[in-house]
């Protein structure tokens, strides 16, 4: 019979007090040294083979129209699915009740968004990837380490494995800093989630060429440039664990979260799956699928080469946006504490109908006459003078479902009359604090606002000055 050991479990800090700290460190701790980054990554694109071109819905391999429901889908049951969505909604941002249908991609499977960390000379570097997306405009960007569906790292493409994989599949003896599910657009995906992780390391990494360690404060001088850093990554770096070191708020975390509740509680959106067939007010022709009017967007077809994926070719559907979109946190400083002021995003495709979102984000050209109300604060966003813009970029979206969705992101100062304390309904001030204390649980902030918050989280913009 064996004996009971009496060896009582050692206890362990709830949290890391140190991590913030650190993380901190690779924000300040040394000169943004990555200005070759954007050279490295126009060469990895040069090295190798990449195509992408626009092929009728016929040329698709392996994907095919379903004969009764119309839903486009590929052969293997796996990947994504094109189907149509059923949307009932009442109260903002709709400008009265109403109903509609779209087409939406839907990809139940959680996907793995890793960014591994490891220290050199004292200092946290983060592990980045020169990744080929057939929807990037300039299609090779900075991605975080692992960036993969779970058909990717499953290998039903047959291709090669994910490099780093297993640091985030099952971390062992590693650190996880960051592991917490977040949505991506809810406006183009149904209930979409992906894992957000950082996984920091001791072990000795062999670098591929196709990788390199940069500090957090690098990876901040690229997210001031156009076009670097994507989407994937900013999700990621939105999630680092920095200390919320706001000694005072406008309004208190407990005031905010029920500010929030109710409006989560207040809203009403009804949206459920129906056959890609049924979408009324869109047409499929030879080579697109898309409204009329001419609106929002459209689904293409494309056939890609990329010798550097882990499958050298394929061809795929990709949700085509037809205008570059304005995405803005407006802020103001009370009592020199900077704010920034966040609404409520309800989007057919959130899991829990409400996240909140920045202050502005649509697509000007949309913002009058789609039924959607307009933004109070649209126009001193588009007007709004050089020496108030705190940040300004444009970058990409989810360039493996997306084809050329680029967003105008921004950041810009107003003062009390344009942005009041007491701001519209469905506003909010929070301090950026605030704002990652949400971002450390899932459905809680967008995949636009967290953007701006990487922004933000990696010195790209100071607001404090």
């Amino acid at each position: 019979m064996r004996a009971h050991s009496t060896v009582a479990p050692s206890l362990v800090p709830r949290t890391d007090p140190h991590a913030a700290r650190r993380i901190l460190e690779s924000l300040t701790a040394r000169p943004a040294l990555a200005a070759d980054v954007p050279d490295w990554l126009a060469d990895h694109a040069r090295r190798h083979t990449f195509r992408v071109e626009r092929v009728p819905f016929e040329a698709l391999d392996h994907w095919h129209f379903d004969a009764v429901t119309g839903n486009l889908r590929h052969r293997s049951g796996r990947f994504f699915t094109v189907e149509g969505l059923h949307v009932e909604a009442e109260g903002p941002p709709v400008a009265a009740p109403r109903t509609w249908r779209q087409p939406i991609i839907v990809q139940p499977e959680v996907g793995i968004l890793g960014i591994l960390a490891k220290e050199f000379d004292g200092v946290l570097h983060f592990l980045m990837q020169a990744k080929m997306e057939p929807g990037n405009p300039n299609l090779v960007q900075l991605s975080p380490t692992v960036q993969a569906t779970r058909s990717n790292y499953s290998r039903v493409h047959a291709g090669a494995g994910v490099r780093y994989l297993e640091y985030f599949r099952s971390p062992g003896h590693n650190t996880v800093m960051v592991d917490v599910l977040q949505s991506e657009q809810g406006a183009w995906f149904y209930r979409k989630v992906n894992r957000n992780m950082i996984v920091e390391t001791r072990d000795d990494v062999p670098l591929h060429e196709d990788f390199r360690w940069l500090t957090l404060a690098e990876i901040g001088a690229l997210l001031r440039r156009d076009l670097v850093v994507n989407m994937d990554a900013r999700t990621v770096l939105a999630c680092a664990p920095l200390a919320g070191d706001e000694s005072a708020a406008l309004h208190r975390d407990a005031d905010l979260m029920s500010w929030f509740v109710a409006e989560r509680s207040g809203h009403r959106l009804v949206a459920r799956l129906i056959p890609l067939a049924d979408t009324t007010d869109w047409t499929r022709d030879d080579t697109t699928i898309r409204h009329v009017p001419d609106r929002h967007f459209q689904v293409v077809a494309v056939r890609v080469e990329a010798g550097s994926r882990e499958a050298p070719r394929w061809t795929q559907p990709l949700l085509e946006p037809l205008d570059r979109g304005v995405v803005a946190f407006v802020m103001r400083r009370f009592s020199g504490v900077p704010h920034l002021l966040v609404t409520v995003r309800v989007e057919a495709g959130f899991l829990n109908t409400v996240e909140l979102g920045p202050t502005v984000q649509c697509v000007p050209r949309d913002a009058d006459g789609s039924g959607v109300l307009r933004s109070p604060f649209l126009d001193l966003v588009l007007h709004a003078p050089a020496d108030r813009i705190r940040y300004s970029a444009t970058h990409s979206e989810e360039g493996g479902r997306f084809l050329n969705a680029e967003n105008r992101y921004l950041i810009v100062e107003a003062d009390a009359t344009e942005a009041p304390a007491r701001p519209p309904a469905h506003h909010f001030w929070v301090t950026p604090g605030q704002l990652r204390s949400l971002v450390r649980h899932g459905n809680y902030v967008n995949m636009q606002a967290r953007s701006l918050l990487a922004a933000i989280n990696s010195g790209a913009v100071d607001l404090q000055n």
